[in-house]
Formats: C-alpha cells, sequence, structure tokens
C-alpha cells in the first residue's frame, strides 16, 4: 500500500483549521471569564506539574488533567452559546443543556483535584 504525498488543499485545509482553533481560544480569552481563570489555573499549574511529577506518566497526569479542564471549558462555552443562540426565551431544556455543562466542568475540576492528591502524596 502506498501512502500519498498531501497536497497542497490538504496543507491548507490543515492551516485554516488551526486558524479556526485559534480564533475560538481567542475568543474564550477574551469573552469567557472562567477560561480566563482556568487559564491562569493551567499557566501556573502546568509548569509546576511538570517540575514536581516524579516520571513521565506523574507528568503527563498532573499537566494533562489541567488541560482536560480547559478542553471541557471550551466545549461547555460552545454549548452555552448554542443555547444563547437558540433563543433568549427560559426553557427547561435550555436550563439543563447550561447545567450539564457546567457540571462537566465541575468534574473535571474534581478530577484535577483528585489527580493532584493521589499523585503528588502517594
Amino acid at each position: 500500500m502506498t501512502q500519498r504525498r498531501p497536497r497542497v488543499s490538504d496543507l491548507g485545509r490543515i492551516v485554516r483549521a488551526a486558524g479556526h482553533s485559534w480564533r475560538g481560544l481567542t475568543r474564550a480569552a477574551r469573552f469567557e471569564a472562567a477560561f480566563r481563570q482556568e487559564l491562569v489555573l493551567a499557566a501556573v499549574g502546568v509548569p509546576l506539574g511538570l517540575w514536581l511529577g516524579g516520571d513521565g506518566v506523574d507528568k503527563a497526569l498532573l499537566a494533562g488533567s489541567l488541560i482536560l479542564v480547559l478542553i471541557v471549558e471550551l466545549l461547555n462555552s460552545g454549548l452555552e452559546a448554542v443555547v444563547d443562540r437558540i433563543g433568549e426565551e427560559r426553557h427547561p431544556l435550555s436550563g439543563a443543556a447550561k447545567d450539564l455543562g457546567s457540571a462537566a466542568v465541575f468534574l473535571a475540576l474534581l478530577l484535577t483535584a483528585g489527580v493532584w492528591v493521589l499523585v503528588l502524596w502517594s
């Protein structure tokens, strides 16, 4: 089986996708207070986790758990944007969607705390 060479159009698609991703990150940093707070936590915690982690697995768990919080927050912010786009009127399903997204962020934060406790104090 031969592997085809990437075409210029494939590379252009990758560059465009990276641009969309960058716009999403900058939008979250500008307009989402929770993302900014978690970004500060990650900016401090990731280097600290890489320094405190014993082996590669420890470092990956400490740093990765913080990055996971950012990922879940981005998904939650996207969900909230879609719900808000649909309509401003209050609806039980809209509230449920936002609450579920918030719960996912909360669980990611609890997971991070648990990982840090288990890795650093075991």
